[in-house]
């Protein structure tokens, strides 16, 4: 089945002096979503940024904003980052013990509810939150830092998913986030994935952001 796919640049490998302009040109080169990784230095080793960056950069683009929160607790959080201009919010099966009532409380708040899995947490930690989900983040690196490489064995796991989700038949976004490039980008959709998250490949790679952004979709 030919699935739309769509690229989701994470800014966390913007460049953050010029943090607006790099929002408004990755907008104009085509991005479908934007990304923002949010780090709390607790759940992953490193911290990037709070709701008042999300809501700084709000005005900028109408495109949806893919808030990914590696934090953890993570329940006190999310009405900030939905009043801060979250259209989509994720959250991590590993980050606390209720991911449940998480998943419950984003829905809740108008946004589509999406969860996140860690390289080693199998795909049968969906199997009581797939009916409720809008996506579904396969973490191809152990999140905390850009620019690591591709954990092939995560292929697998996307197939897995994929499989999951056609099963309930709803219209249910899989994610892949990190080290994604044109190589990475095309074994991840060959597996099932349609929403690629790409840092270094979109942002450090010659500056041509539309080029960037159209190497990673298939011919």
């Amino acid at each position: 089945m030919s699935r739309p796919i769509r690229i989701a640049p994470s800014i966390l490998s913007a460049d953050f002096a010029r943090l607006g302009d790099e929002v408004r040109a990755i907008d104009e080169a085509g991005a479908d979503w934007i990304h923002l990784d949010v780090m709390d230095g607790h759940f992953v080793p490193n911290i990037s940024f709070g709701p008042g960056v999300v809501r700084a950069i709000r005005p900028l683009t109408a495109k949806p904003f893919d808030v990914h929160l590696m934090i953890a607790p993570v329940d006190a959080y999310l009405d900030a980052f939905a009043q801060a201009g979250a259209d989509r919010i994720s959250v991590h099966v590993e980050a606390g013990p209720h991911i449940h009532r998480s998943i419950g409380h984003i829905g809740s708040l108008g946004l589509k509810a999406g969860v996140a899995l860690n390289p080693g947490t199998p795909a049968k930690m969906l199997d009581y939150l797939i009916d409720l989900v809008d996506q579904v983040i396969v973490m191809t690196v152990n999140p905390g830092f850009g620019g690591q490489h591709f954990i092939g064995s995560q292929l697998k796991k996307i197939a897995a998913v994929r499989k999951m989700i056609d099963a309930t038949g709803r219209d249910i976004a899989l994610e892949v986030d990190g080290g994604i490039d044109a190589a990475t980008a095309a074994r991840a959709i060959d597996a099932g994935a349609d929403v690629l998250v790409a840092g270094t490949s979109v942002f450090g790679a010659g500056g041509d952001y539309a080029a960037n952004i159209a190497r990673l979709r298939p011919a």
